[in-house]
């Protein structure tokens, strides 16, 4: 179960990563709804990074943080 949490929440982050290309999408509420979902653990991230990068690697790290995560633990579930 916590496995299908994490695939969820990682859809859920490329969504973002690829609707940030499409700035008319903020206007719908679902967008900013996901967008709060998304920046819940990209800001700390995105914070880290050293500014001037010219793309947003915070979901990326999530990303992969949370297929490390998995991959890890997967022995003890």
């Amino acid at each position: 179960m916590i496995r299908d949490l994490i695939k969820i929440y990682s859809i859920i982050i490329m969504l973002d990563a690829i609707l940030s290309f499409f700035p008319e999408m903020n206007k719908y509420s679902w967008r900013k709804h996901l967008k709060k979902w998304s920046d819940f653990t990209c800001e700390p991230v995105r914070r880290r990074l050293p500014p001037g990068l010219p793309f947003d690697f915070s979901s990326m790290i999530i990303i992969f943080s949370l297929y490390f995560f998995t991959k890890i633990f997967s022995y003890l579930w």
